[in-house]
């Protein structure tokens, strides 16, 4: 959470674009913070991208495709991260997916799971906790900014709902 993922995307996406190269950008259907189907930077820049839901089918419609990105990874079911590292690994279409590794109770995203099982290369954006240590982990808030510690896997929000954390404020919190 707040560490610069969708910045980086967008900032990938340009890199390929200035040399002619066709990019898709794709995000996830349910994340409407900021309008469906955008990318947005909490530093300002935004795009808009395609939209992926559990019927996309990321093997269709790839031809010409010099890089894929996809933001809020953590929400594509395991198949479709097979897909990407199929496209990847049989086209030899870099994939580059963003993403948060597990939710605000310290479990794992099913499509997290499958992305660092099947990733050839993992960078970590660091964040930092409230205490000054390196955040690893997502702390969900209420109105009043109390901690919530039962709920739903996907519940959609920004800053006003998450909380970055370190491991030991993550347990002691």
């Amino acid at each position: 959470m707040n560490a610069g993922k969708s910045t980086s995307m967008l900032q990938v996406a340009h890199n390929y674009e200035e040399q002619g190269l066709i990019v898709r950008l794709f995000t996830a259907a349910i994340d409407n913070r900021y309008g469906v189907g955008k990318v947005t930077s909490r530093l300002g820049p935004q795009r808009e991208v395609e939209l992926f839901s559990s019927e996309t089918n990321f093997l269709q419609d790839m031809q010409k495709v010099a890089c894929v990105l996809v933001d809020e990874a953590q929400f594509l079911a395991p198949e479709q991260v097979k897909q990407l590292h199929q496209l990847a690994q049989a086209k030899g279409v870099p994939v580059i997916c963003y993403g948060l590794r597990s939710d605000f109770r310290g479990e794992p995203f099913p499509g997290s799971s499958y992305l660092l099982a099947l990733a050839d290369d993992i960078e970590e954006i660091k964040n930092i906790c409230t205490c000054g240590k390196k955040a690893t982990m997502n702390i969900r808030v209420d109105e009043k900014g109390e901690r919530i510690r039962e709920g739903e896997q996907i519940s959609i929000g920004g800053n006003e709902a998450y909380r970055q954390a370190c491991g030991r404020c993550f347990y002691t919190a």
